[in-house]
């Protein structure tokens, strides 16, 4: 074996070992799952919406309950200059306490209206728990794939280092020019380049991984575990229909626009009066006999042509709003699915592509330009121009695996199914 094919040899076990080793390294670390469970348990979002669905929560008793009762009491005297309880008929302690009443199905209107309102609310909390998810997902993979490239560039930059040792070989020998020895190094030293940008993106990664997790953006992290490739197995049409079925974003709009509905209902209520019922006794003394009353007071919506005509055309415009948000947002689901649909099928055909064709080609092409350039009958440029290739394609390749799974992600939060969540939160 010639000390160049060693070399080569040698750099090939390299990048194996290095593979291997961070694959070992990845097996002690958190998974995906670990940090999606602490995210939805820490995310600040998914708190402070946590606590708004128990405040509308408690607006439903609230809506349903009778206004509260009113008590009064009183002195009535007969003149100005003596104090004549009982000893007037018309002097007398008054107390009464009366009660208002709303008209018939009003207060089922109100707490009709709070349900509806609350229930949105959680399907909200679920549509951004499901956002939290997916956006965690997207933070793992790219910082899984800053961690693969590293790791391809490691391997890869051994492979220069072997053509800029066969560079210099041919430059001793005189069989080749200083030009493609500073060729060689200048590809190794934008290697380097790349690996220093790829850091710096993981450090920016983490950050806002610990941010969407709750935790200090300082935290440590650690390496991402290997990613194993999430199948996609429903058609576009099912995808489709599960969103309209189970997407807590639609069903958020649903309950917004059965709560205007509620609201119509009510404004048109409002054109019934509703009942105060008073009881009250007159304690006169002396020998004069208690009095008792009983009153029965509603009030006069005589105003209804400023007041509750309007209020109905308010209500009624609310509930054209609301239908249209909720056409609007299962056609803009829709749209969503489609588009990552798409995008998940275009890539995996595209690493496909890759792992089949391209990069087994490159690599083939790189060995022989290689061995030519050795014995002298290649030139350098050919040599690094079929390295850079086969190493653009490994790393493009692991981009559209990426790409794949944030793909899925996001097909996931649209369609109101989740990896992680329960299957309670899913319905």
């Amino acid at each position: 074996m010639t000390p160049l094919r060693f070399r080569l040899t040698q750099a090939l076990f390299f990048f194996l070992a290095v593979s291997l080793v961070a694959h070992a390294a990845h097996a002690s670390d958190a998974e995906l799952r670990d940090l999606v469970e602490e995210a939805l348990k820490g995310n600040r979002e998914i708190r402070a919406a946590e606590h708004r669905v128990e405040g509308y929560q408690n607006k439903i008793p609230q809506a349903a309950s009778f206004p509260d009762p009113m008590v009064g009491f009183g002195y009535q005297n007969d003149t100005l200059n003596s104090y004549t309880y009982g000893q007037s008929p018309d002097s007398k302690w008054m107390f009464e306490a009366s009660q208002m009443f709303p008209f018939a199905g009003k207060r089922g209107l109100k707490q009709e209206m709070a349900q509806a309102d609350a229930e949105s609310q959680q399907a909200i909390l679920e549509t951004l728990r499901r956002r939290v998810v997916a956006r965690v997902t997207e933070l793992y993979c790219d910082l899984f794939l800053v961690d693969k490239n590293l790791g391809i560039l490691a391997g890869r930059k051994s492979l220069y280092g072997v053509v800029e040792e066969a560079a210099l070989a041919r430059y001793s020998s005189g069989m080749g020019t200083q030009q493609e020895v500073l060729m060689a190094q200048a590809e190794k030293y934008m290697i380097l380049e790349r690996e220093e940008m790829l850091r710096q993106k993981r450090e920016t990664l983490e950050g806002m991984l610990n941010l969407t997790m709750g935790r200090d953006a300082r935290a440590p992290l650690g390496k991402p575990a290997a990613l194993e490739e999430t199948p996609l197995e429903a058609d576009l049409d099912e995808l489709i229909r599960a969103a309209h079925q189970r997407s807590p974003e639609i069903r958020a709009r649903e309950k917004m626009a059965a709560g205007a509905e509620a609201k119509v209902s009510m404004a048109r209520r409002e054109f019934f009066p509703d009942v105060t019922l008073t009881a009250g006794v007159d304690k006169r003394g002396g020998d004069f006999t208690d009095m008792y009353k009983l009153l029965a007071s509603v009030n006069l919506p005589v105003f209804f042509k400023s007041k509750q005509e309007p209020a109905v055309q308010e209500a009624l415009a609310v509930q054209k709003e609301t239908r249209h948000d909720l056409e609007g947002t299962r056609l803009m689901v829709a749209s969503g699915i489609r588009e990552n649909y798409a995008m998940a099928h275009s890539a995996k055909r595209i690493m496909e592509l890759y792992r089949s064709g391209l990069i087994p080609r490159s690599n083939q092409d790189f060995e022989a330009a290689l061995s030519l350039y050795s014995t002298g009958r290649g030139d350098a440029l050919t040599v690094t121009t079929r390295l850079k290739s086969l190493l653009d394609y490994e790393l493009q390749y692991w981009g559209q695996f990426v790409e794949r799974e944030k793909a899925i992600a996001r097909i996931e939060a649209l369609t109101g199914e989740s990896r992680f969540l329960p299957a309670r939160a899913a319905k």
